[in-house]
């Protein structure tokens, strides 16, 4: 019977353990080899209860930056201090772990698919068809609501609430709306270096030598209650710091310090 348990999207624990196990032995160099992960906060998943979590992040690939999270959590709860070191941490890894992507994107070959398995929770995006915006906003499909629902009772759900890997866009206001429904514990995670290392869709390896950074900020403050969504919505922008406040000149001296900067970090790393 243990073989064949089930979480509530009816997958088997059993494959899909096995499923994060072997695709995280693949991809493992990818932040820890052809290129160097810097994580800070690993304290805070430790800290975290099982369920009811809600982690948001800015986005820059299509799967890269989930993959990243999968290491990144599970050596965290397995004792790693800011690390990936030791790929054991694989060996069990949480299973009650999802993410929020596009049905589009999920759909659109075989290892999209292959990887929905590992915990994808696909919705329909209103705004969006065919890799285009579109002119009339389609309505909310309630099940996609409803397993997202389904996801934060059994586990922790990731999501990136502007909905593409463009930066400085939108936030989407369906994210607030989740966030006062079901009052979830709500993370910020802000990551960077996954668009210089990767392509677009974070399956092919673009640059070797890259600094990626993956910073995993406290839980944020929310008065689900009286905050309106507006103002859920502007908590999210500063928190993943994509509030067009981030949004200036740098000087070009600036620029060349921290190019200088990420290239010791890049020798420090081997």
């Amino acid at each position: 019977m243990g073989l064949l348990r089930r979480n509530p999207f009816g997958h088997i624990l059993f494959l899909k353990r096995w499923m994060i196990f072997i695709f995280g032995m693949l991809t493992h160099r990818r932040y820890r080899g052809f290129n160097r992960l810097e994580i800070e906060g690993s304290d805070i998943i430790r800290k975290l209860p099982d369920t009811n979590v809600l982690f948001i992040s800015n986005h820059q690939t299509y799967f890269a930056d989930v993959v990243a999270m999968f290491h990144v959590f599970n050596a965290s709860l397995k004792g790693r201090e800011n690390n990936i070191n030791n790929v054991g941490y694989l060996w069990k890894p949480k299973l009650n772990l999802y993410y929020v992507a596009a049905k589009e994107t999920m759909q659109s070959g075989m290892l999209p698919r292959i990887l929905a398995y590992a915990g994808a929770i696909s919705v329909e995006r209103t705004w969006r068809a065919g890799g285009k915006d579109v002119d009339e906003k389609r309505a909310v499909n309630p099940n996609d609501t409803e397993n997202i629902k389904v996801a934060l009772e059994d586990g922790w759900v990731i999501t990136f609430p502007q909905g593409t890997t463009k930066p400085f866009k939108p936030i989407r206001k369906g994210t607030a709306h989740i966030i006062k429904q079901h009052k979830p514990i709500v993370v910020p995670i802000v990551i960077d270096g996954f668009r210089r290392s990767f392509d677009k869709k974070g399956l092919r390896l673009k640059k070797k030598g890259i600094f990626q950074s993956f910073v995993i900020k406290e839980p944020l403050h929310i008065d689900y209650d009286n905050e309106s969504i507006d103002q859920i919505v502007e908590k999210i922008e500063y928190a993943i710091e994509q509030h067009p406040s981030f949004l200036k000149v740098i000087p070009l001296e600036e620029i060349q310090a921290q190019e200088e900067l990420n290239q010791q970090r890049r020798w420090d790393a081997y």
